[in-house]
């Protein structure tokens, strides 16, 4: 059959299939002439790019999971060893072998189990089935999930983040083995390690642009953020749950709410980005509740100002201008309703009567309501766990809610429902917005380039001012991303990157950092990005970029 496939690849390109539809007319005829089973994309994708001349609008029409990459970067998750979990959450489910409240048939779980949960070998799998399916990952989201990171030994985090950026460095040439001699190696010995994988993934193929851990807010003081500022941590993740103090005894969670505002303010001072699980339905609650408790995380709309950036000194009233402050104010949430699943505590709860989930109606319309809620600066990850439908006793079952109530027409001002995607970029139609808003005790501004209605956003950045950030009279960016269907540095394109973007928005927060008064602005980068911000004048410092203004 091998034989075969270039000559068959070549007569793709001549039929030139323009729609779906054509594609799989063309490659029903190809498989009949070639006396072949029908092809898959992703075998069809190999052989493409064995030719000299190959057709991109054809990749793309090859490409699987297009959503994979339309927010401008491959999202790449890798799963921690199921090591104990010192929590005791009535709700999270054990399974043998298998990290606290994970399943053994999530998708990402039995990504990890394949690859007997070694960081390198993950990375690698997933990295070979996204450009398997047409993807060019070479902007690495690395999303490092397993419950409570802080919990684990710091021999074993550096291990494991050094195997992550070693297996971006030699891909697609894995011409190195993995490792497991963790316990061989000092901790010393596996920083130096790590610092050297760093250094090489700064102008690697493969970068990793940006890293997220994922822990509890009891776990998040000072020291903690400076080892995650050394692995590379640009985002954390927090179990929130629920702000009510009540309900998170009542579930057993050992933490409170003081220890959420404590370590969402710390995240946003080191300039974390910060996401929160936030799960309605718990023990304890009730719509209404829910509702109210969503409301409190964030500033109402008249705590905000939003002003489009034509020159600095419209800027000034917006610099100027005192706002309520917010405690919470997260820039990302994932939505996890509570289900019922064997394993549990909260199993039994409900097995006795002692807890009844939301009808599927109920859930619906309490989304609804939050969806109505959440302010433009914050991006909704997920409404829905990746928990197969099969192991969910009882609560929720439909596990694609998102696009369901997206075909129902149900929008909000979240930055996922704003996204660009895959459009086609028209610059006459892109105006820059800055909006301010108080959270944790400093001045926030996002600053969007989006259309004139906002309701298409083409990229952001997080601008955080605080007398508590980590240096002295210095603005902090926690966050700079361009929207668009990933392109590769270096390659031209008619979507959203690489059209300047990125730089405006930098340079208007440089802007309000000077009028703002402070002396230097310092960069929150990713270990793949360093090189971006040193060509613009910015140094490293102690993992961060700065510049003097």
């Amino acid at each position: 059959m091998t034989k075969v496939l270039p000559q068959l690849a070549r007569e793709l390109i001549k039929l030139s299939p323009h729609n779906h539809k054509e594609l799989a007319a063309a490659k029903r005829s190809l498989a009949k002439k070639f006396k072949l089973s029908l092809l898959t994309n992703s075998v069809l994708i190999h052989e493409l790019k064995q030719l000299e001349h190959a057709d991109q609008r054809l990749f793309k029409l090859l490409k699987r999971r297009l959503v994979r990459t339309k927010s401008g970067i491959a999202p790449v998750a890798v799963l921690t060893a199921p090591f104990p979990c010192p929590g005791r959450c009535a709700y999270c489910p054990t399974d043998a072998n298998i990290p606290q409240s994970y399943l053994a048939n999530e998708p990402a779980v039995m990504r990890a189990v394949h690859c007997n949960f070694n960081p390198y070998d993950q990375v690698i799998y997933r990295l070979r089935a996204l450009e398997a399916n047409g993807h060019e990952p070479t902007k690495i989201e690395l999303i490092v999930i397993g419950g409570t990171w802080s919990a684990l030994s710091a021999t074993y985090q550096y291990w494991f983040i050094k195997e992550c950026f070693r297996a971006a460095n030699n891909f697609p040439n894995n011409k190195q083995q993995t490792t497991n001699n963790k316990a061989k190696e000092t901790l010393a010995n596996l920083k130096t390690s790590l610092q050297k994988e760093q250094k090489k993934n700064e102008t690697a193929k493969y970068k990793i642009i940006g890293l997220t851990l994922e822990t509890r807010p009891d776990y998040i003081d000072e020291p903690e953020l400076w080892r995650m500022r050394e692995l590379g941590a640009t985002r954390v993740e927090i179990g929130v749950q629920a702000i009510d103090d009540k309900i998170l005894k009542l579930n057993r969670r050992d933490s409170s709410v003081a220890d959420i505002k404590r370590a969402t303010k710390l995240l946003k001072n080191f300039g974390f980005k910060v996401t929160y699980h936030f799960m309605p339905a718990l023990p304890g609650s009730s719509p209404a509740h829910d509702k109210k408790m969503f409301q409190a995380m964030f500033s109402p709309d008249k705590n905000q100002l939003t002003q489009a950036a034509t020159a600095p000194a419209a800027l000034n009233k917006i610099i100027a201008r005192p706002l309520a402050n917010n405690d919470f104010n997260p820039d990302q949430i994932k939505f996890y309703p509570t289900v019922v699943t064997k394993g549990s505590l909260l199993y039994t709860w409900w097995r006795t009567g002692k807890y009844q989930p939301y009808s599927d109606a109920a859930l619906k319309k309490l989304i609804i309501a939050c969806k109505q809620i959440v302010p433009p600066w914050v991006r909704i990850i997920r409404l829905i766990r990746d928990i197969p439908g099969e192991s969910i006793v009882a609560g929720n079952k439909i596990t694609n809610l998102r696009q369901i109530m997206q075909s129902a027409g149900v929008a909000c001002r979240c930055i996922r429902c704003r996204e660009i995607g895959t459009e086609k970029f028209k610059a006459r139609q892109a105006k820059l917005f800055v909006t301010k808003y108080r959270a944790s005790a400093g001045d926030e501004y996002f600053i969007s380039w989006a259309n004139a209605a906002q309701t298409k956003l083409y990229g952001f950045a997080r601008l955080r001012l605080s007398p508590d950030n980590i240096f002295p009279h210095t603005a902090l960016l926690r966050e700079l991303h361009v929207y668009g269907e990933l392109i590769p540095a270096g390659k031209k394109s008619s979507k959203v990157q690489h059209r300047g973007l990125g730089k405006s928005l930098l340079k208007q927060a440089e802007t309000i950092a000077r009028l703002a008064g402070c002396t230097k602005l310092a960069v929150i980068s990713g270990v793949g990005v360093r090189g971006y911000y040193k060509k613009l004048g910015y140094k490293l410092k102690q993992t961060y970029l700065l510049k003097s203004l």
